[in-house]
């Protein structure tokens, strides 16, 4: 067990409005955003897009499309006019998509992406790559902030609880500690809800936007736990996979983590 003074701080900010307050002294930011960001951008380096591009602004992504880049566009849980998809993670499934570059805006997600963009390593996670990011923040123990992206500035359940659970696994370890009191509250709202997640994310406001939108498919894949063997990583302005052989290796012979969900 290491010494008290040896453990590294893990906190969660619930919106990319508080970033300021709690960004200094992190080496790591884990940027969250479950309903359908982060969930979206695992999804799609698994598949084979080889990088996204994020950006916080609708004119951004359009000037890139008009220079030929492939760009998506999200906004109110709605791809926007102009822009062949959002951020379904289904609309990255695509064959077609795999090799390529991808420039992506997003409501939530991207915005809080590039609040972060300067800290020593952007890591993204979501409820589909939950097990394997924990795994990777463990054995990097370094002090980490988990940045959940909320809606429009205020804070979001399922944003909350991925939070909550990354905090809760790698408190755990005793290898880390945490003083703020968000961090405690995300950990046992996560402890509250794991045996019965679907049930508790039921109520979720995004859900409900999203649901209104007919995209109960997107929901339950997004809410699913331990899918998705694939860490993306901020790497000069571009999202990439993180290469480990030995990830898909563990995801293929334990098949199926997602019982809680």
């Amino acid at each position: 067990m290491l010494n008290p003074s040896d453990r590294k701080l893990v906190e969660v900010c619930y919106t990319p409005g508080q970033y300021e307050l709690y960004q200094e002294g992190f080496d790591i930011v884990v940027v969250i955003d479950v309903l359908r960001a982060t969930s979206a951008i695992t999804t799609a380096l698994h598949y084979g897009v080889d990088k996204i591009i994020p950006v916080a602004t609708v004119e951004e992504a359009r000037d890139y499309q008009s220079k030929g880049f492939i760009a998506g566009a999200e906004r109110d849980g709605q791809v926007v006019e102009g822009f062949d998809f959002g951020n379904s993670p289904y609309a990255y499934m695509d064959p077609k998509m795999k090799g390529k570059s991808v420039v992506l805006t997003t409501t939530n997600g991207t915005k809080a992406i590039q609040m972060a963009k300067d800290k020593e390593l952007v890591v993204i996670g979501c409820l589909n790559n939950l097990d394997l990011l924990c795994e990777f923040l463990i054995s990097q123990h370094k002090n980490t902030l988990i940045l959940a992206s909320g809606w429009k500035d205020k804070v979001n359940l399922e944003d909350t609880i991925c939070g909550g659970a990354i905090a809760d696994i790698l408190l755990e370890t005793r290898k880390f500690r945490s003083n703020e009191d968000s961090t405690v509250a995300a950990k046992f709202i996560y402890r509250s809800a794991r045996e019965h997640l679907w049930s508790f994310l039921r109520s979720s406001s995004h859900r409900r936007r999203l649901i209104k939108l007919n995209i109960q498919k997107d929901v339950k894949y997004c809410l699913t736990l331990n899918t998705v063997p694939c860490i993306p990583i901020l790497r000069d302005g571009a999202l990439i996979k993180l290469e480990n052989d030995v990830m898909d290796q563990k995801y293929a012979q334990n098949g199926s983590m997602n019982s809680k969900s």
